[in-house]
């Protein structure tokens, strides 16, 4: 029985190792998550404000000839 609790306590430890050692991993990874979803947005503001027509100038153009 005391070599059995002994190989629960380590399984257990064990476990929580795995968990908190994915869980940095995935922390690790927020700030470039962030960054890449602020680089599409200014991305695609930058295509839709290229869909504008452009704005009418206060000259007329030349006339042909």
């Amino acid at each position: 029985m005391d070599g059995t609790a002994i190989i629960a306590i380590l399984a257990i430890t064990g476990v929580a190792s795995v968990l908190l050692f994915a869980m940095k991993g995935l922390l690790d990874q927020v700030p470039d998550v962030i960054d890449s979803a602020g680089k599409a947005r200014d991305a695609w503001h930058r295509f839709k404000r290229s869909e504008l027509p452009p704005r009418a100038d206060d000259q007329e153009p030349p006339m042909a000839a």
